[in-house]
């Protein structure tokens, strides 16, 4: 994932990727949306938006006293400079569409919607490669204290971006929201890594 070219392909991916969203947005408000627009190409209030930041910026806060409280603030991995772009950029738009815009149970009830963010997020959570590592030396688990904790803040973000997108004060299920607080979110980890010496060079 640290490959330079797969990192610029990513991010450019992801700002092509907003670029479709916004234009699907732009129609929508134009009163002529297109006929498959992108998941949650809707306007949300700017409450709405800060609401999810605030959301995922409390989150972040008990994340990084967790780390203190527990003694993991120096077994934090290390990242790019081209990674944090990629994170900034790319990761919040592709994966708020992949796990809050497509994989969404919807008008099946609210038990069944919630049922499935539940099992994305433990999936969504799983996915980041805390509790395992692949690299040169080959895939192994790596369940430590440590892996198990950022896990369960990923879990408790994710929950809280389907919160943002499915909540009374979004009422439109805009997914602007979620792309705001998962930038925001991603913006407060560069810079805790970066006042702490774990930034790592450009690539």
């Amino acid at each position: 994932m640290n490959h330079p070219l797969l990192l610029v392909l990513l991010t450019l991916a992801g700002a092509y990727v907003a670029w479709l969203w916004r234009a699907d947005l732009h129609a929508a408000l134009a009163g002529n949306p297109p006929p498959n627009p992108l998941p949650g190409a809707s306007p949300a209030t700017v409450p709405a938006v800060a609401i999810a930041i605030t959301g995922v910026l409390l989150i972040l806060g008990v994340e990084t006293a967790g780390e203190f409280a527990f003694d993991l603030a120096d077994q934090q991995s290390r990242m790019t400079w081209l990674f944090a772009a990629y994170s900034i950029v790319g990761a919040p738009v592709i994966e708020e569409l992949i796990f809050r815009g497509w994989l969404v149970i919807e008008n099946r009830g609210r038990a069944a919607l919630w049922a499935g963010a539940l099992v994305a997020s433990a999936l969504f959570a799983l996915l980041h490669p805390f509790l395992w590592q692949w690299d040169d030396a080959g895939f192994r688990l790596t369940a430590t204290p440590k892996g198990w904790f950022s896990t369960a803040i990923v879990f408790a973000m994710s929950m809280w971006l389907y919160f943002a997108r499915f909540s009374p004060w979004n009422p439109q299920r805009s997914l602007l929201p979620c792309f705001a607080a998962h930038a925001c979110k991603n913006i407060g980890v560069v810079a805790i890594k970066a006042s702490a010496g774990f930034m790592a060079g450009l690539w």
